[in-house]
């Protein structure tokens, strides 16, 4: 049985658990059976006890259990948490490792339709400057910048050249082919699931394209990628410019790719909200996540929405092998 959806609980310090109840309660009796969530089960059983959430979850061994229940199954991280709302750093950390290590795991061993994964402190991966979408990566053994960081729904995705890195070493870390793999493998990886040659546009580093300026990053790298692509015979427009896209433009597109992090999510996020999905492109295995953060000043307010964990799960179960 190879049908299995596995979320990772992520962040012991954060809204997850609430975002995990809520969605349960939505999920109809097929997809309760096929989701296993891998957790720590006192930590997750007194949370929900504190939040006062009626649920029923259940302890299993490993994902080779085919456990026809409904309750919410668990398969145990075994940790001791002294609070399980306050877990200090040094155990979040190995909690989260060892949680994301045995999801790479299942899903390497095609046991698993996909994983997801609830939001996480990217300092608690241990090594600076990287989230999940690296840190799977690296589990993967992906080289050569293939792996992409797409933020989805129907109507638009986008994704950064750069992801989890300063502003000051952005033109340092752009280059033509790291332009070049990361959106070859965007253009493939939506002619795999939708069937379709994507339309792609992509922006400029600097305001208003630094105006060509023959010095640009724009006409030192973007343009000479854009150039590659296009001969390759890619749908690729650009570059485009990043103050005005997103007001009306961005609807002739299916991706905009940005040179880094905040210059396409932000604006997707204002413009979209929880309406999207964090898809990892090039990785052995379909990996998703919700869209947000840990949201730490929402702990035990019932105010998280879950949305986007709903939608990834919705995802999951159309697009997994």
């Amino acid at each position: 049985m190879n049908n299995k959806i596995v979320i990772v609980s992520g962040d012991p310090n954060s809204v997850n658990s609430e975002l995990i109840f809520k969605v349960w309660k939505k999920l109809n009796k097929s997809l309760k059976k096929r989701v296993y969530l891998i957790s720590n089960f006192s930590m997750l059983e007194k949370q929900f006890s504190r939040l006062k959430y009626k649920i029923k979850i259940e302890k299993v061994k490993n994902i080779n259990e085919n456990i026809k229940s409904l309750n919410l199954k668990v398969i145990d991280i075994d940790l001791k948490f002294t609070n399980p709302f306050k877990v200090p750093s040094t155990s979040a950390s190995k909690f989260v490792i060892r949680s994301l290590n045995y999801a790479h795991a299942v899903a390497s061993n095609k046991t698993v339709t996909g994983i997801i994964n609830c939001a996480i402190n990217k300092n608690l991966l241990r090594k600076k400057k990287i989230g999940v979408t690296e840190y799977l990566a690296s589990k993967c053994k992906v080289k050569n910048d293939t792996e992409v960081m797409l933020i989805r729904n129907h109507k638009l995705s986008v994704s950064p050249i750069t992801t989890h890195i300063d502003i000051k070493e952005i033109a340092k870390k752009i280059n033509k082919n790291k332009i070049i793999k990361k959106t070859t493998t965007i253009d493939l990886w939506f002619k795999k699931k939708f069937h379709k040659k994507p339309k792609i546009g992509i922006l400029g580093l600097n305001p208003h394209n630094a105006e060509l300026r023959s010095n640009s990053e724009e006409n030192k790298v973007i343009i000479p990628a854009i150039k590659n692509l296009k001969k390759n015979g890619i749908n690729i427009k650009g570059p485009l410019i990043s103050d005005t896209i997103f007001i009306n433009d961005y609807k002739k597109y299916d991706v905009i790719i940005g040179m880094f992090h905040d210059q396409v999510l932000s604006p997707f996020k204002s413009i979209f909200k929880f309406d999207a999905i964090n898809i990892t492109l090039g990785l052995k295995y379909l990996r998703v996540s919700p869209d947000h953060g840990t949201a730490k000043n929402l702990i035990g307010k019932n105010k998280a929405n879950f949305t986007s964990l709903l939608k990834c799960i919705d995802f999951v179960n159309k697009f997994g092998r």
